[in-house]
């Protein structure tokens, strides 16, 4: 071998990479890219979870805020029917009712109506009256059935109110 062929050789071998480096960049950088997109995917998915969790929440805020209308629009005593489980808000000539059967809330708007499901995947409920010096209150226990088993957190929700005056 002639010393410029030995040095061209050196040369390339100081500045180049070989199949072997190019291999194993390559392999680094898929594992990288593997662990962003299993990291994504994993942010969506939880991201999602969260969406529907604040759905569930403003879907019961919601009708909890209906419940209390109902209550403080009732002119005659509230009446609760323990064995169907169902509560009885009288409006003047009509009657709304809350009923808890089958894991859901149903609503009637009228005694002639049909019942409306207006809250599904309920895990419990419980209506109880609550006396109070100068009126009767009512308190509504209401739980969600978590969307994914076992919840770190059970989805509970409280709401007060008190018929108006009469």
């Amino acid at each position: 071998m002639n010393a410029r062929t030995d040095r061209i050789s050196r040369r390339g071998r100081l500045h180049g990479i070989t199949l072997i480096e190019c291999l194993v960049y390559i392999g680094a950088l898929a594992a990288v890219f593997g662990m962003g997109t299993a990291a994504f995917y994993q942010c969506s998915e939880n991201s999602a979870r969260l969406r529907r969790n604040a759905d569930d929440v403003a879907q019961v805020l919601h009708i909890g805020e209906l419940w209390r209308a109902d209550i403080r629009a009732a002119t005659q005593p509230v009446r609760f029917d323990a064995a169907e489980r169902t509560l009885h808000l009288s409006h003047g000539e009509t009657t709304v009712a809350y009923k808890f059967a089958e894991n859901q809330i149903l609503r009637r708007a009228r005694a002639d109506a049909q019942w409306i499901i207006i809250l599904p995947r309920v895990a419990r409920s419980k209506m109880d009256p609550e006396p109070r010096a100068h009126v009767t209150g009512w308190r509504w226990e209401l739980e969600l059935k978590p969307i994914r088993e076992p919840a770190s957190l059970p989805p509970l929700f409280t709401f007060t109110a008190a018929p108006g005056s009469k």
